[in-house]
This record gives C-alpha cells, sequence and structure tokens, in this order.
C-alpha cells in the first residue's frame, strides 16, 4: 500500500478542480481497502470514486482513497437474462458499451453518463426515462467501521430520483464495492419516447432500433448538448430536476403556458430545470472561468481555473434567481464537498 503526500486531486475530479489531498492511496483491491481503513494513523478518510459527481471547494485534509477496484463477471444466466457484478472502479459508459457488445439489454438509455459503476447506485443514475433501479439487483458495500461486506438488496437501497440509502442514512458508512444488474438477452423493452430519441432515429431513418441504435441515438443527443469533461470541466447535470405538488403545477402552467414538464405521478410533476435556468437568462454566461454552458443550462463549467467555490457561487446565484422568478427550488444533483 503507498501513500502519497500533496497530490493533486484535478485529474480525478470532471470539474478539474485543482485540490489537493493531503494524502492520497490508490485501492485496487478488497484486501487493501480494509487494511487503508484501519490505518489508525490517518484518522480522516476521504472516499473518492470516478469524480464526476462532486465539485471540490477545499483542499482535502485527509487520506483520500481512490476506489480502482475492477472486473465484471457474469453471475447467473438463463436463455432470457443474464445477471452481471461489477466492480466498483469500472467507467460506467464502458460498461454499459460492453453490454452492449453482447447484447445485453437495459443500459442502452444511460449511455455516456460519466463516472464508475460503484457510485451510480449512491446517485441511482439515470437518463431518458431510465433509472439504475430498473435494473438493479444488489449491491455490496464495505462498512468503514468493521470492514465488513454486507450486501444490499434494492430494497435495502431505498431509491428515489437521484437518491438512496448511501446519500441518507448510510452516507458515511458504506463503501460500495461491487453492483449487480440484471440485463435481457431477448425481448428487449426499449425506451424511446423520452426526450428526442424517437426524433434522432427517424432522422436515422431507423425505424425498428436494436439496443446499439438507441445507445446511438443517447450518445449523439448527449454528445450535442454535453461538454466532454476531458476538453471543458463539468460533471454533467448540476442540479435535479424539480417535482412539484399538483397545486403548486397549476400555477406554474398557468403562468407558464409553454413550459415543457413531465407527469411523474397522479399528484407530481417534473419541471426541467435546465428549461428553468435559461428563462432566467443565465444559459452560456461566463463569470470569470466559472460559467453556464451554452448548449444546456443544466451544465455549469470550469474554463480552466475556477475555483470549486467559484462555481459553487455561482449555483448559488442560479438557485436564488429561480427561486425568484417561478418560486420553484432546484437543488444540486452534484455531491458538494464544503
Amino acid at each position: 500500500m503507498k501513500i502519497q503526500q500533496q497530490v493533486s486531486l484535478k485529474k480525478y475530479n470532471s470539474f478539474g478542480i485543482d485540490a489537493k489531498a493531503a494524502f492520497f492511496c490508490e485501492i485496487n483491491t478488497i484486501e487493501t481497502l480494509a487494511k487503508a481503513l484501519q490505518l489508525a494513523a490517518y484518522p480522516t478518510k476521504f472516499i473518492l470514486g470516478g469524480g464526476s459527481n462532486m465539485l471540490l471547494t477545499k483542499d482535502i485534509d485527509a487520506l483520500v482513497l481512490h476506489i480502482n477496484l475492477k472486473g465484471k463477471k457474469i453471475s447467473t444466466e438463463t436463455d432470457d437474462y443474464v445477471v452481471i457484478e461489477v466492480m466498483a472502479g469500472e467507467n460506467w459508459h464502458d460498461l454499459v458499451l460492453w453490454t452492449l457488445e453482447n447484447d445485453f439489454g437495459g443500459l442502452e438509455n444511460m449511455s455516456l453518463i460519466p463516472g464508475n459503476t460503484g457510485t451510480s447506485p449512491i446517485q441511482n443514475i439515470g437518463a431518458y426515462g431510465v433509472e439504475l433501479k430498473d435494473v438493479f439487483v444488489s449491491c455490496e458495500a464495505m462498512n468503514i467501521s468493521n470492514q465488513k461486506i454486507k450486501t444490499f438488496s434494492k430494497t435495502k437501497c431505498a431509491f428515489g430520483y437521484r437518491e438512496s440509502y448511501f446519500k441518507n442514512e448510510g452516507k458515511g458508512k458504506y463503501i460500495i464495492t461491487s453492483v449487480a444488474l440484471k440485463l435481457t438477452k431477448k425481448n428487449h423493452s426499449l425506451n424511446t419516447s423520452y426526450g428526442s430519441i424517437d426524433t434522432e432515429l427517424v432522422k436515422n431513418n431507423i425505424t425498428n432500433p436494436t439496443i446499439k441504435d438507441v445507445s446511438n441515438a443517447v450518445i449523439a443527443i448527449r454528445s450535442s448538448k454535453l461538454p466532454d469533461p476531458k476538453v471543458l470541466g463539468n460533471s454533467g447535470s448540476f442540479f435535479k430536476n424539480p417535482i412539484i405538488s399538483e397545486e403548486e403545477f397549476s400555477v406554474f402552467s398557468k403562468n407558464n403556458p409553454d413550459a415543457p414538464f413531465y407527469q411523474v405521478s397522479n399528484k407530481e410533476f417534473k419541471i426541467p430545470a435546465g428549461w428553468l435556468i435559461e428563462q432566467c437568462g443565465f444559459k452560456g454566461k461566463r463569470f470569470g472561468d466559472a460559467g453556464v454552458h451554452k448548449n444546456q443550462a443544466l451544465v455549469l463549467v470550469n474554463y480552466g481555473q475556477a475555483s470549486g467555490a467559484e462555481i459553487l457561487a455561482l449555483a448559488h446565484k442560479i438557485i436564488a434567481a429561480v427561486t425568484e422568478k417561478f418560486n420553484i427550488c432546484i437543488l444540486p444533483e452534484v455531491n458538494i464537498i464544503k
């Protein structure tokens, strides 16, 4: 186990924030993770996954454990489906591409989501009408206090919209080490009605799409809207799409008859946060090196040298503007490290 000092985390977070770790250790095995958690000389540990869903606003005065556990395998297989077990350090999009190569259906709508597989249950990641919980079987996680491995079923994970047990009661108690997902081998259930997937398929003269076609459509749509973090620092969607009550929606739609929305239940409606932000005039605006992306107002970007504090200040400015204009509070989807 090698422990480094004063390590820049710039390449370990998709915003490209040049915060430093007082101490840093790469975790490549379950055994190394257990030993690292037992190091009494470093009482404070900070768990770092793919770094795609966080905003660092300060240096990390702790031992940063970078979870880099690799590997994936088929644990169960029938004529109709497979259950795959994926280690936490596997890149999510690479995993999606692997499932497509094997004609396993279920992840195609979640193509090009940044980050690693281990953090996917924390956020209950999702895109274009599909969420992780739709294919989730279970995950294994190490108890930080006693280093024991525990299996969490879908029920125990308490998934909600970008929510889970690991963001609430379980926050700071466990490190997810692997995830099990159930995917179809045939008779794939395609979801093409959300967003502009159908439009993209029609544009390419595809009338009988495969899961690869759906994935390619999602990749094309996301690439046209979202900047590549390797080129322009960002964390994808910075804010959650707010869900409002039927009563709130009645007032909102009366005042904003042309506003887009999605009905999520009989009494709840989801309003695109990007639309709200754009209506407040922030799309494409730049404040020093912190800014709002020109193609998607939901995405905050680092043009090069922005600090995490500067990006957070911009987020607060946007939240205040949306609240004042629409009386709707939008909340960050990104994990903010203060």
